[in-house]
This record gives C-alpha cells, sequence and structure tokens, in this order.
C-alpha cells in the first residue's frame, strides 16, 4: 500500500478527549428546560387481549402531566417493509409478549411518573402463547398473529446449482444440528430519547440511535408532518450493535407526550427493562447436511433454519437473507439448498445484532466443516485452504469476490499459532481425557459484507466546508456509535486536504443540517461513507487548487497539498501555507466559500430477497482466527486464553482502530459462544440483571489477543479499505468450539458452553470412551 501521511496511522478517536474526561452527553444526560421525565407501562402476560385501559386516576395524580395509550396513533404501524409493518407504538387489541408496552406517562420527575403507571387499569384477557419456534409452527399452535397464518414471520427457500446430484458425486455425508440461543446487545448505555414538538407540526428529537434517518422517516409518517419538520439531532452513542438502529415505542411516546403536554419529553428505559422486555438476537436452529469428496472438496450444503423472530418482523427479512447468503462464503461451495422460516413467538422482538444472522449459520457450517475433516483424516487447516474463495470467484447466486486475502490471512494466523509438521493437534478422535485440566487449539474462517447494499436509499453524502483559517468541517449523516468511524472519516479528509487530524471537525448527525444517510449497519461507514468523504474532499481540494493555481502561477494538476502546505510540483520554494490559501480564497476574485460535495453508493445488482440472487456488497472481507482454550474438567468451566485474529480489511486506515474492533468483536463472541444467554419460562426473562445475564467482564476475556491486518486494497474500497470488525465475531464462536473439541474430544453444538452441559459431554465422552475399551479387550 502507498505511504501515507495520516492514513494507516495509528490515532487516537477525535472524540476521545470529551469521552476521558466526562464531557461528552449522551441522550439520557440532556436537560431541557421544562423538561417532563416519561415512564412506560408493559403487560404482566405474554398474550392477552385488552379489554379495557383505565388511565383516570394516573392523570389525576399530582405531577403527572400527560399519559398516552395504543388508541392515540391511530392505525399506525411500523416496520421494515410496507408489507412487514406489524408494530404498534403502544399495544391496542392484544399484546403479544411479556413486557408489551401497553401505555406511557409523562410527569414533572421520574418518581411521579413510576407511580403513575401504578394507577393506570388495564383489564386483559390471557390467551394461550407459544415460545418455543418449533412448536409455534405446528398446526393448532396459537397464533400470535391472526393474519399471519403459521407464524410465520418470513420465508426463504432457495437453491443453486443440482444439490442432489452434490450428494450423489460425494464421497461423504453428514447432517447436524445446531442451535444458538438469545444474546442481548449488551451496550452499556440504554436506550434513551428526549423529543420536543413545536406547534404547529415541528418535531426536533436527541435520541440514541445508529441510523437516526429511519426514525426520522418513521416520525414523519407515524404524525404525518413533511420530513422537513422532522430535526433528528444525535448525541454521544453508548454502544449499539445494531440494537439501536431501529424505531421503537419509546421514540413514538416521548413524541406524542410531548405533543400532548405542550413540554420536551424524556425517556429513558433501565437496564432492567432492556434486559427484561427489549430487542434480541435471533435463537437460531440450524440443520445442515454437507456432502464432500473424500480429498475434502465441498460439493453441496443443504440447509434448514428456524429462528425465533419474537412478536413482530422488524428486520427479519435482512436476518433469514443474510444466513443463506453467508452459507455460499467464505468456502466454494457449488451446489446450495436453503430453506429458512423467521417464526413469531411471545417472546421480545427479535433484531439485527453484530452479524445479523450470519453467526448462526457460520457457526453450524464452520464447526461441521472441522467433524468432516476429523472423519477424514484431513487436517482441518488443509480442508479450509482447499475450498477458500478467491478474487474473481462468484458464488452460485451471484456474490462477487473482488479482493480476496483469505489464504494469506490463514497463512498469518498459523505463523501466530506455529502451525509447523511438528505441531498439528490433530487427530483428536480417540483423544482420552487425562488430568483436570486440557488445552486445545481450534481455527475458523469468516467473511462478511464491507457496505451492505439492500434496496431503496443506500448511497452516503459527505460535505466538506473549509473556513477561512484553514480548519475544515465534515458533515454527514453517518453515525459513529461507538466504532471511531468519525475519526476515519476525518482522517481520509485531512490527507486529502494535505492537513492534520486536529484541522478537521466532523459535527454529530443532525438531520436539518447533514446529509441524508441509510445509517451505521452492515459495515457501511469506512467503505461507503468514507467514499463519499473522499469524494467531497477531493472536490474542495480541486476548488483550492484552482485559485492556488493562479497564485502560484501553475496549472491546477501540478499542485500538491501536504504538511499543511501548498506546493507546485517540482517547484518546493513556490509554496504557501494551506490557512493563507484558505483565506486567500475567501476574497480572491468575486470571492468565494469552499464547499465541497460527494456522493457514493454500491453500483452493483442489490439482493432479491425472494430469489436469492444478486450480491450483497461491492467487497467482502476475509479473516482466519486462531483460539487456545483450557478446559477444566472437573468443573466444566471454559477459559479462552489466547486469540489471533488474521483480517483481510483492505487497508487499515487506522490500525489502532481496527485493533480495536477486533478486541470487541473477540469479546462479543466469547459471550456468545460461552457466557451470555436470555434465560427465560414461559415468556418471563429470569436473569434481567448485567450480572445474571452474563457479558464477559474483563478477567474472562482471553489474556492475550492478537490482532494482524492482511491488506489486499480492494478496488472499490475508501482507500482501498474494507471493513474490521464485524466479520471477526462471525468467527469466533466457531474457533472457541473447535479448540474445546481439540481440547477434550467433544463437539458442543448447542450454544452457550456452560458448565452444565460441558460435565454431561464430558461424563457421556467418558461413558463411550470405557465402553470402547472393554469391545476392545
Amino acid at each position: 500500500m502507498p505511504e501515507y501521511a495520516v492514513l494507516g496511522k495509528r490515532l487516537p478517536r477525535v472524540d476521545a478527549p470529551a469521552k476521558v474526561a466526562g464531557k461528552a452527553n449522551y441522550a439520557a444526560d440532556l436537560v431541557l428546560p421544562g423538561m417532563l421525565h416519561g415512564k412506560i407501562l408493559r403487560s404482566p402476560h405474554p398474550h392477552a387481549r385488552i379489554l379495557n385501559i383505565d388511565t383516570s386516576l394516573a392523570e389525576r395524580l399530582p405531577g403527572v402531566r400527560g399519559v398516552v395509550v395504543g388508541a392515540d396513533f391511530g392505525n399506525f404501524r411500523y416496520g421494515l417493509t410496507p408489507i412487514t409493518r406489524d408494530e404498534f407504538p403502544l399495544a391496542r387489541d392484544k399484546v403479544r409478549y411479556l413486557g408489551e408496552e401497553v401505555a406511557a406517562v409523562a410527569a414533572i420527575d421520574e418518581e411521579i411518573a413510576e407511580e403513575a403507571l401504578a394507577l393506570i387499569q388495564v383489564e386483559y384477557e390471557p390467551l394461550p402463547a407459544v415460545f418455543d419456534p418449533e412448536q409455534a409452527l405446528r398446526e393448532g399452535a396459537p397464533l400470535v398473529h391472526e393474519d399471519k397464518p403459521g407464524n410465520v414471520s418470513v420465508h426463504m427457500k432457495v437453491h443453486f446449482g443440482d444439490v442432489e446430484r452434490g450428494f450423489a458425486e460425494s464421497d461423504y455425508v453428514r447432517e447436524d444440528r445446531f442451535h444458538s440461543q438469545s444474546v442481548l446487545h449488551g451496550f452499556l448505555e440504554p436506550n434513551a430519547i428526549v423529543a420536543s414538538w413545536e406547534p404547529p407540526n415541528h418535531i426536533t428529537v436527541w435520541p440514541s440511535k445508529q441510523s437516526p434517518y429511519f426514525l426520522y422517516r418513521n416520525l414523519a409518517n407515524c404524525f404525518d408532518v413533511p420530513l422537513s419538520n422532522v430535526r433528528v439531532i444525535q448525541p454521544y452513542i453508548g454502544g449499539g450493535f445494531g440494537g439501536k438502529n431501529g424505531s421503537y415505542p419509546l421514540d413514538f411516546c416521548a413524541v406524542l407526550l410531548s405533543k400532548k403536554t405542550g413540554r420536551p419529553v424524556k425517556i429513558v428505559l433501565t437496564q432492567e427493562e432492556i434486559l427484561f422486555a427489549h430487542r434480541r438476537r435471533h435463537p437460531m436452529i440450524v440443520w445442515l447436511k454437507t456432502g464432500v469428496k473424500k480429498d475434502g472438496t465441498l460439493m453441496a450444503h443443504d440447509c434448514r433454519i428456524i429462528a425465533d423472530g419474537g412478536a413482530g418482523t422488524g428486520v427479519g427479512p435482512t436476518t433469514i437473507a443474510n444466513a443463506f447468503y453467508f452459507l455460499n462464503l467464505p468456502y466454494m461451495v457449488p451446489n446450495v439448498r436453503f430453506d429458512g422460516y423467521r417464526v413469531y413467538t411471545n417472546r421480545p422482538v427479535s433484531v439485527a445484532q453484530r452479524g445479523n444472522g450470519v453467526q448462526q449459520v457460520r457457526y453450524a457450517a464452520d464447526v461441521q466443516l472441522e467433524m468432516i475433516a476429523e472423519e477424514l483424516g484431513i487436517d482441518p487447516v488443509e480442508i479450509r485452504r482447499k475450498n477458500a474463495v478467491y478474487s474473481g470467484y462468484t458464488t452460485p447466486n451471484g456474490m462477487k469476490i473482488g479482493s480476496c486475502g483469505l489464504q494469506e490471512t490463514i497463512d498469518e494466523a498459523l505463523k501466530r499459532v506455529s502451525w509447523t509438521a511438528e505441531f498439528r493437534p490433530w487427530p483428536v478422535k480417540a483423544k482420552e481425557l487425562q488430568g483436570r485440566f486440557a488445552t486445545g487449539v481450534g481455527v475458523a474462517c469468516n467473511s462478511f459484507c464491507s457496505g451492505v447494499r439492500l434496496r431503496g436509499h443506500n448511497c452516503c453524502t459527505a460535505v466538506i466546508k473549509v473556513h477561512e483559517d484553514g480548519t475544515v468541517s465534515l458533515m454527514t449523516g453517518s453515525t459513529d456509535s461507538g466504532q471511531g468511524s468519525e475519526t476515519v472519516l476525518a482522517m481520509i479528509t485531512a490527507e486529502i486536504l494535505g492537513i492534520r487530524l486536529e484541522d478537521v471537525y466532523v459535527p454529530q448527525t443532525d438531520s436539518a443540517l447533514t446529509p441524508l444517510d441509510p445509517g451505521s449497519y452492515g459495515s457501511r461507514v469506512s467503505s461507503t461513507a468514507g467514499n463519499a468523504a473522499k469524494i467531497a474532499a477531493e472536490d474542495a481540494r480541486d476548488q483550492l487548487a484552482a485559485v492556488a493555481a493562479e497564485l502560484l502561477e501553475a496549472s491546477p494538476e501540478n499542485i500538491e497539498f501536504r504538511d499543511r502546505r501548498v506546493f507546485v510540483r517540482g517547484a518546493p520554494d513556490r509554496s504557501m501555507r494551506f490557512r493563507d490559501l484558505a483565506r486567500l480564497t475567501v476574497s480572491h476574485g468575486a470571492g468565494t466559500t469552499v464547499i465541497g460535495t460527494g456522493s457514493w453508493g454500491q453500483d452493483i445488482d442489490p439482493i432479491d430477497f425472494d430469489t436469492g440472487k444478486g450480491d450483497m456488497a461491492g467487497a467482502y472481507s476475509f479473516g482466519t482466527q486462531a483460539a487456545w482454550v483450557e478446559v477444566d474438567t472437573e468443573t466444566g468451566k471454559v477459559n479462552v486464553t489466547k486469540m489471533v485474529v488474521a483480517h483481510d480489511c483492505g487497508f487499515a486506515l487506522n490500525p489502532l482502530a481496527v485493533e480495536g474492533q477486533h478486541e470487541g468483536s473477540i469479546a462479543g463472541g466469547l459471550g456468545h459462544t460461552i457466557f451470555e444467554e436470555c434465560i427465560e419460562e414461559d415468556g418471563r426473562t429470569l436473569n434481567p440483571s448485567l450480572t445474571g445475564y452474563g457479558i464477559p467482564a474483563a478477567g474472562d476475556v482471553p489474556m492475550e489477543m492478537i490482532s494482524c491486518s492482511v491488506e489486499t486494497g480492494d478496488p472499490k474500497g475508501a482507500f482501498g479499505a474494507k471493513e474490521s470488525g464485524e466479520g471477526t465475531q462471525v468467527s469466533t464462536i466457531p474457533a472457541i468450539v473447535n479448540a474445546i473439541h481439540n481440547a477434550v474430544g467433544v463437539w458442543m453444538t448447542d450454544l452457550p458452553i456452560t458448565p452444565e452441559k460441558m460435565l454431561k459431554a464430558l461424563d457421556e465422552k467418558r461413558a463411550r470412551d470405557k465402553a470402547t475399551r472393554l469391545l476392545s479387550k
């Protein structure tokens, strides 16, 4: 890769000083004059008709200024597409999960608002409920939505190639069942919003949102106001991971309560509310049948999944589609059949979470590949090499691979493992347990999209304003939800204009001022918004170069920008300071203000949810992980001691940020694999606290985490960059599961891998080993 002045350097984040000093204001920190506090009443039943709601006592409580119920929102429903809009801001005729929002109040303080909730009288008629997605699909199961027969929220059935022929030509075929549990997003900042209705029809909100423009559109539709009258001002965000993409009941309730009371209203969910009844990752059952040649060549996949979608559809179509699309990567599979169901249950709504729908299916596929390698006596690394996709490859359904460093990531990971002919920790099929602690190492590979391309608006836009003192403002609608994207976009701007990172200011998203943007999801900010910022900076640079050419008596194409100066190429003595050029440009000739603009989007055929055809993104990242584990065979506890990440990120725009993304994904994937689970009984979450839920603490993550960037220079990415973190979380799970098998010889196909499950698996293995010894005598 070329040597840059700013890009590729390990630079601290631009928002770090404010956050470290405690000066970063989040939505929950905001206070407006006359502001009221809102609270939400939740259903005590998982499934019940609402016969009557009486709010009169609550309304008469001193300090209460407003109460709203479902009927106040009319017939408005929201969702991803017109045909999937099945959620109301507040429940209307019935509730569909325990904790669903039923009413909301606004009072002069939180205590009075909480007291008012207890005074709202709701008459319910309990209904039979269904909590298991397989049971929900059975004939006669209670219907979560009467207009959705069979409780099917989303169904995707596609096939490519000749699957039956693929199995017929295979030398070995196996089929396994895997289960991935319900997992929370785990952000520390709770969902929150401050809303202000200004008569006659202007809405201003300060929400905690990864994708503010989703809310912008939904509020306009809900309250029937023009988009120009909806202003979304984005405060700092304390993590999102997909859980702050959508619009939620607290958003609509805060606005309506403000309209009703004539005062700003703030609603902040408690951690208990989030853990008890808010959005979470899709639990998923995966049945996977795979056929291979005796040399390990993959011939066919036949996959069936059932995803528990909870009581609403949300972004469910993308979850199911992602599961299918990444059944095709990172390995070559010529014949693929997929039958995916997203099912309604009387549980909280499942939504996108980092790697939306991909972790579950890749956990199944990569662990099963390890099983196949063991059965055929093939080195598990070599079976991955043999089937790895490559630059120029096109999947059977039309996903085009541009840059691909998968083989290089395998090489890089193995260097850190010291994987030599002398050290090959396989096979383990006949491994006997000896001693209390068993150690093992496992590998897994991944792929992920860099800037998902959905239908509808997908391009990013950036606007750059050059101030007369040589500083620059970069305005973008892309939201930094904690991943450090503001820093990366500022670095791109500084690189092109030849200035320093501290010279670039990136104001937070404000829909009245910043350009329209799809949002922060699908690893799209650095790739898509990065290209928009690059184009905008080049536009501003060209405007400045035209003036510099006149002042320095040169042609514009010979003007260079670096080190906060402007030079004539080949004549370094003919130069001036960047700030002087900025000042002179304002008054040069008739005078002008330098405003650079740029828009960029993925110019590809978008995915088709019905047929499975099309491309998901313009670029794909690839990676390999190696995990070291220690299993305590007496207690069943699994400790991950080391993790190596080798990731094809195209180009590490900021290596420090890339490493942070990798370490965050390791922690997230570790929690998914070993610690985290929403434990439920009859629809009630039994562990609604951070300590009871099981988010990994600092002492739980590997003591040693090694991050290696493989740079392939993608032709479509901004300066060759691709995503750097989301894909890592995809391979964390199978790497750990494969390492556990390497340590103790058991396969864990049901997440999370709790000590109880591990001890049961070890006991079963001991029994099998004993039986084998007896038979061999």
